[in-house]
């Protein structure tokens, strides 16, 4: 199944320190050296862009980023990631409206996510949402 990769993983993976033992940055590096279909969105991108500095550490990201394909969100995406946002706080699950929008990219285009973050392990937790664990 294809993956999304988050950003938590991708800014572990960019760090010069990068944490390389988290297998959650080995699965990337085998998903990237073994041709598997690694999808991205301009969100990711972006929050990626905002955490580094430096004009080279942005041009270094932008490029390898130029590679990968980029899903873009249509209307009816964020009016589902609403719902599901909504969905989630009455089983008693708070999450961004970043992240709802993610995690419904997921869910419409049959990905799994691969992410540190707990959040989508909660946002998983109430609905369909794949995980890579």
């Amino acid at each position: 199944m294809p993956l999304l990769v988050d950003t938590s993983v991708w800014s572990l993976a960019f760090r010069r320190n990068g944490q390389v033992d988290r297998p959650e940055v080995k699965r990337l590096a085998s998903a990237l050296t073994g041709g598997e279909s690694i999808l991205v969105t301009g969100l990711i991108l972006q929050e990626l862009l905002q955490g580094f500095r430096g004009a080279k550490a942005h041009q270094s990201i932008i490029e390898r980023f130029h590679a990968l394909p980029m899903l873009s969100a249509e209307r009816e995406d964020h009016i589902q990631a609403a719902g599901l946002r909504n969905d989630c706080r009455r089983r008693g699950v708070q999450i961004g409206t970043v992240d709802a929008l993610l995690a419904q990219l997921c869910l419409r285009h049959e990905l799994t996510l691969l992410t540190t973050d707990d959040d989508f392990t909660r946002i998983a937790a109430a609905s369909n949402l794949k995980i890579w664990t």
